[in-house]
């Protein structure tokens, strides 16, 4: 007898991984080249809002004090960390405005890029060899890893915390899951996707994600590749207008920004908690007020006249906010933070300051500023904004601003400063 015939390549391919029911997988939209495409837009959207999610947690300074750390158990997963700077000082705006706004765009072509492979996910055996059996744990973290980190973000930024636990540690501890799982998909996969697409071209029988039966096309793949493509800019169009005034901002419909529009007038920007949200009334804020000062020459009480008394500088800066909103620059008002550390005893004006709001309870009540951000000229306890004094829910008789940082770390309704020692 003659040796058995050779098996097609097709053969070879539907032995190793069959899906349990291939009558369910039968759109001939799937295949390796489609699933090329959207990998590649995943690769460089990934990887924007991977970076500027590493930049948005280096922004909170999280190694200057434990106040500012929301993941105080990261261990070596803070290896990056530096001196967030103040300049430019819209770079806060920028980075957390991609990071957010690239996510959400993202979402289509995620699910998109899941349906074109959720045959291989069901494919049997789930583990024919050990390399196999990698790979399918690789995916499960991938899956579930992107899945988490989208829902978990979108959540947050609609200001909806249904999850158990802080968001913070979550969605930190999620993102270097996923990205591991991401980085060793992407070593297995980027040669064979950029050969699919550099050649055009590909067989049935070496198309893995090809239908073996395939129904009747009712759309192309071009066509469905548009369809991904129109959903993003659609989600483009209704969130990253949060960041910008007039139309663009009105039609950020699928986002929060900063609560409800705020009027005109010169409190009329933004606000990220009102006064009365976290409890903070004007019998806090009124004729007892005092900013407590503490340094090496000690412990100084100032009125808001005292602060108006001192030298006045103005500094146009933007608010920014985690949940990727910001607004316009402001124009600001009151005392450089660099006069009120050389009042409280540091000649130079460069100190580290830990500063305490009125606020009693909440995240980033207390926060602390780096020497950097204390010696930058803008950077203002700010008493007045746009020519009127401050409203209360924009941190009346005294908030921080500082150029380029988180807009929590502005903190609001000012009681005490003290600096150095951090």
């Amino acid at each position: 007898m003659g040796d058995p015939p050779r098996r097609t390549a097709r053969a070879r391919l539907r032995a190793r991984a069959v899906p349990p029911n291939p009558s369910f997988w039968r759109s001939p939209v799937r295949g390796v080249r489609f699933t090329a495409v959207l990998g590649l837009v995943l690769l460089a959207g990934i990887t924007v809002v991977f970076v500027t999610g590493l930049l948005s947690y280096a922004a909170y300074n999280p190694d200057l004090a434990a106040v500012n750390d929301k993941t105080p158990e990261k261990g070596w997963l803070g290896f990056y960390l530096f001196a967030w700077p103040t300049g430019p000082h819209w770079l806060y705006r920028l980075t957390q405005g991609l990071h957010v706004t690239v996510g959400v765009v993202l979402v289509p072509v995620v699910l998109a890029k899941l349906w074109s492979v959720i045959p291989k996910l069901f494919a049997l055996p789930p583990a024919a060899s050990p390399a196999r059996a990698l790979e399918r744990i690789s995916l499960l973290l991938l899956v579930g890893g992107v899945l988490f980190e989208l829902v978990t973000g979108v959540l947050n930024i609609q200001l909806e915390y249904l999850f158990p636990g802080s968001f913070y540690p979550l969605h930190f501890y999620g993102a270097w899951v996923f990205m591991a799982a991401f980085l060793a998909h992407v070593g297995l996969k980027l040669p064979r996707a950029l050969r699919v697409l550099r050649h055009g071209v590909i067989r049935p029988d070496t198309d893995e994600l090809a239908s073996p039966a395939p129904a009747e096309p009712t759309v192309s793949r071009r066509g469905a590749l548009a369809v991904v493509g129109a959903g993003s800019l659609l989600l483009l169009i209704t969130t990253g207008g949060r960041s910008f005034d007039g139309a663009p901002r009105r039609l950020a419909l699928l986002t929060p920004r900063g609560g409800a529009e705020p009027g005109s007038g010169p409190d009329g920007f933004q606000i990220n908690k009102t006064a009365a949200s976290v409890g903070v009334t004007a019998a806090d804020t009124g004729d007892r007020w005092r900013l407590v000062l503490v340094g090496p020459a000690g412990e100084f009480r100032l009125t808001r006249a005292h602060l108006l008394a001192m030298d006045q500088y103005e500094a146009a800066l933007p608010i920014a906010c985690v949940e990727g909103w910001s607004t316009s620059d402001q124009r600001w008002r009151g005392v450089r933070l660099r006069d009120l550390a050389v009042r409280a005893g540091h000649p130079d004006g460069a100190a580290d300051v830990l500063v305490e709001s009125v606020q009693r309870a909440g995240p980033f009540r207390t926060v602390a500023l780096r020497d950097n951000q204390v010696r930058d000229p803008r950077s203002l306890l700010a008493l007045r904004v746009n020519g009127a004094d401050l409203s209360l829910d924009h941190g009346y008789p005294a908030r921080v601003i500082v150029p380029a940082a988180p807009g929590v770390m502005n903190t609001k309704w000012v009681t005490r400063m003290t600096f150095g020692g951090l």
